[in-house]
Formats: C-alpha cells, structure tokens, sequence
C-alpha cells in the first residue's frame, strides 16, 4: 500500500501514474459515463477555480448535498483543491433540516448533485452561491457544465497538512439535534490505513458506492477509493440497485443490518426457505447454489463483507453463513473516526463486534458504557464545546453512549443505549436492544422498537416485512404469538415483552422515524405513540393493529 499524506496527495499520485484507469462509473438512462483519472483530475480542477470566482474566505466551508454519484468524488475533490472544507448533507433531508445544518455549518456554498425531490429541498437553501449538476436534471443556480466550459483548470493547489480540518459531518440525530464532528486530514488517513491494513485491500479495487457519502462509514470509503486508486461504481436508482450491484461484484462491501434482511427476504421470496434448505442437503447442488446466490447479490469477489451502523440479529448471520456469506460484524462511530471493534475472517464471533482493532484503547465504565481511545478521534463539535466536553471523560476517552460487554475470549457484545433504557411503572430498567434482536428473527418484522415507558411490561412496535405481508392476517399473527412465547422465557420476568403493536405505516426517512441511516428514530417514535401505551396494554389481544 502508498502511503500518503491526504486524500489529495493520493488522488494526485493516481492521476500522474494512471491517468486513463477508470475511476468513476455513473450509471445513467441505462449507459454507464466512465471517468478515468485524468478526467476527474480536470474536472475537479476547473470546479476548484470556479469556487475561486466567488471569492470566499480561505478554507470556507462548502455544503454538498447529492445522493452518491460521480459527481460527489469530483466536488469533494474541487472543494480540497480550491482550499476549502466539505460540509456533507443527507440527500434525503427536508428543506428544514437542510437549512438547519447550513445555518449552523455556516456554509459559503453549495453544491447540488443527483437528488429525488430537489424542488421541496431547494427552499431551504440559504442565499449563497449554488452550483448545480445538469447531468441529474438540475438546474438551480449556477450550472456545473457552464462553468466547465468557462474555467481553466487550476493549476497551483494547497497542501493539505495533517491537522488541517478536512470535513464537518453532521451526525443522523437518533436522539435530538444532528451535531457537526469536526475531522482532520490526519484523522482520515489514520482510520484508511488501518482499514486496509485490517482487510488487505489490494490497490485498483472495485468499489461499490451506495450507503450515503454524508456518513462516516461510506466517506472512508471514498478516501479509501482514492489512496487504493480503485474503481468506483453507483447504483443509478433503487429499481437498478440489484442489477448495478450484480454487474459490478465488488472486492468488498458494506451494508447496515436492513440492507441484509432486504437481501434475505428477496432470496425467500423467490427460494422459500422449505426449498431452499432441500436444495442445499443436495451435494452436487450445494456449492453451484451458494455460488449462484453470492453472484446474484453482487458478491460473488466480494473479499470481506461487513455489517455495521445498527446491531445485526446472529439468527441473520447465521442464515447468510448456510449460502455461503460469511458477514463480520464492525462496531464504530462518527466521533471515533470507525476505529474501535472488528470482526475479521480468522476471528468472526457471531453475536459479537468484535476485538479492539490495533492502537484502540478500550475502558467500560461502572454502568458498562463503552469508552474508546484511538489515533483519529474527532476534534469535537463544532461550535458546541459543551456537547464536546460532555462526550469526553478526564483522561481524554470518547464515552460513546453504547452500553457493553466482553467475553473471555475478549469479544464485545453491544447490549444497548444508555439513552435508550426505560423504566416501566414497576420501576424496572429495560434496555430494548437484545430483545429487539431476538425478535426480528423472525422474518415477518420489518422493523422495531421496543417500548414501555408508564407501563407494567414493554411492548413491541412494528412493521411488516414484504415476506410477511404475503400472509394473511390469521397467519401472520400466529407467527408474531410465537415468536413472543418462545423469546419471553429467556428474559427476566419484568422484560417478558406483552403486546405486539403492528404499525399502520412503515417507518422511513421521508415521516422523520427512520435516519439517513436506516436507523429507528426511538424518540420521534416515541412522541408520536406514548400516549397510546396504556389503551394498546389493556387490550385483550396480543396482537393489536394500530
């Protein structure tokens, strides 16, 4: 592996010595647009002189809203050319959280990429310089390919030093206000190296870009892109999202714990699972089938694939193992730069997140919460030193918020929030997270939340899965008692969950109940259902429809 100084310094090493490797694959009317490296480098050099006419401070900070796409790698390359810092935005945001976080971000500019509801996001825009990409159908402000045709390619670039700030990501906000993690240049190159080290990445890659570029997790796969000079390819709607995936079958992959139920529940819906497991006692069938599977999914190269951002149910886990995908569970946050616990290939413990990767020191408080220490911990939140101070303890550990646990053989387990406990009337503690797990084995959940504040026992929110919106209503509430009977004996008796509410609407990023993420909104959920707790506990059905 190159070593390199900063996400520029690579990308330039690779524009030098390949300039005609392809870089960057746009899917688009489906065509494919290929950008090699020289046709990135000139791009993003005349768009680095076109923030230069606007006149801006140096080291501004600039907003990129955008699903992911080519032109999100070639923006955030314009931005550190022309000196400045990114400010990346969830394309699914509305017009209000946008504002929110270019108000608080103090942007100079923006710039607008491939986007599904740009006319209801655009008035949340503030009265700065916006550029556009006409590519997507975009036309607001001024146009990416005006200025392409109008500007010379800068020629005269910044260096990039190590403990220059790189990038303000604002988290997904599952309790309250997104906060602004403010990242070095270091911190990137400090987490990259040890990732590709970890997974023995091997330079020229391919890559597949999908899980927005406004999270963590995928922003290093970005940098990641440019110190590897992989090949990078983006899934041109979520109709081709399958087909995109398959015809790229990527070195390695990245998925959150929905993504992977999605996967499963596309498999049973075509192999149900009595047919499935026939077939796969059928020797000469076993290995032609878990083959056909891994290629029809993408991942048939994939080297290591990984889960992360949310808990995976083990139940999941252990499916995917009988076809053949074996899924390493990654635990991880905005604030400590993805560097903290890691399954791998050689040491993948099922249920787990993991050992400590190497330079991570770990410390569990007396409540059990995790507290992480590594090379690339945040700088803090930008303007808020107090939400800073609060998330560091005395001898500098970042307090994530998850409450933990280690095995003998030094595996952690995650087995909650801190913030996501509640007491039910008994004056008991529940934490939701491991009864969340044991529940969606059963295929029939889409989603849950766990819930029971002012109430003797919790109760279970839901929403169904495709594969359980097959069944009839007799059926499907059938399946859902059982699930409850055989988990509540495993739980102390305050935990026994008692009712199971099926919600009358899925739960997504568009009604504010899911993050960008795909993570549940407890509190926005929360809000909306409390006052119901009580009617929905004294009902005489155990499972209710809302």
């Amino acid at each position: 592996m190159q070593i390199f100084n900063s996400p520029l310094e690579a990308f330039l090493h690779w524009e030098t010595n390949t300039p005609d490797a392809p870089f960057l694959n746009q899917p688009i009317n489906g065509g494919i647009i290929s950008y090699s490296f020289k046709d990135v480098g000139t791009e993003a050099r005349k768009m680095a002189s076109a923030l230069h006419t606007y006149k801006l401070a140096q080291r501004s900070h600039i907003a990129l809203l955008s699903k992911n796409c080519a032109h999100w790698h070639i923006a955030d390359l314009a931005i550190m050319m022309a000196g400045h810092i990114s400010i990346p935005i969830y394309p699914t945001l509305n017009s209000q959280s946008i504002n929110q976080i270019l108000v608080h971000s103090e942007a100079k500019a923006i710039i607008v990429g491939k986007l599904d509801d740009l006319e209801s996001q655009k008035k949340g825009i503030l009265d700065i310089p916006i550029i556009s990409i006409g590519l997507y159908g975009n036309a607001v402000g001024d146009l990416w390919e005006d200025f392409l045709q109008s500007q010379e390619p800068l020629l005269v670039l910044p260096k990039h030093e190590s403990n220059n700030l790189h990038t303000i990501i604002y988290t997904s906000g599952t309790t309250g206000d997104p906060k602004g993690v403010m990242h070095t240049v270091g911190n990137f190159m400090e987490s990259v190296k040890g990732l590709i080290t970890l997974f023995n990445l091997a330079e020229q890659s391919r890559l597949f870009s999908y899980l927005p570029i406004a999270h963590i997790a995928e922003r290093l796969l970005e940098t990641i892109s440019l110190v590897l000079g992989a090949q990078v390819t983006f899934p041109e709607s979520l109709d081709t999202f399958a087909s995109d995936l398959e015809k790229t079958q990527p070195h390695a992959f990245f998925a959150v714990p929905r993504i992977w139920s999605k996967f499963q529940e596309k498999i049973l819906e075509k192999l149900p699972q009595k047919r499935l497991s026939f077939l796969l006692k059928i020797p000469l069938l076993n290995g032609y089938l878990k083959k056909k599977l891994q290629q029809k999914l993408g991942l048939g190269s994939a080297q290591f694939i990984l889960s992360g951002a949310a808990p995976l149910a083990p139940s999941l886990v252990i499916w995917f193992e009988t076809i053949g995908i074996s899924i390493q569970q990654v635990y991880g946050m905005t604030e400590d730069c993805c560097i903290s616990h890691c399954n791998s290939p050689q040491a993948n413990k099922v249920g787990s997140v993991g050992k400590p990767l190497e330079h991570v020191k770990v410390k569990l408080t007396t409540e059990g919460e995790i507290c992480i220490m590594n090379n690339c911990l945040m700088k803090g939140y930008y303007k808020s030193p107090e939400a800073t101070a609060a998330v560091f303890d005395g001898e500098g550990f970042l307090k994530t918020g998850d409450i933990g646990e280690y095995d003998h053989d030094g595996f952690l387990s995650i087995t909650g929030r801190v913030k996501d406990q509640f007491k039910t009337d008994k004056g008991k503690y529940i934490s939701p997270a491991p009864l969340e797990l044991q529940m969606t084995k059963n295929t029939d959940i889409e989603q849950i939340c766990i819930v029971g504040t002012g109430i003797p026992q919790p109760i279970a929110l839901i929403t169904v899965s495709q594969l359980g919106l097959m069944k009839d209503k007799a059926n499907l509430i059938s399946g859902l008692i059982t699930t409850v009977n055989s988990l509540n004996p495993k739980f102390e008796k305050h935990e026994k969950i008692e009712k199971i509410i099926i919600m009358k609407e899925d739960w997504s990023v568009a009604n504010g109940l899911i993050t960008p993420t795909l993570k549940v909104k407890r509190n926005s959920i929360e809000k909306i259902h409390q006052q119901f707790y009580k009617d929905w506990f004294e009902s005489d059905d155990i499972v209710i429809f809302e």
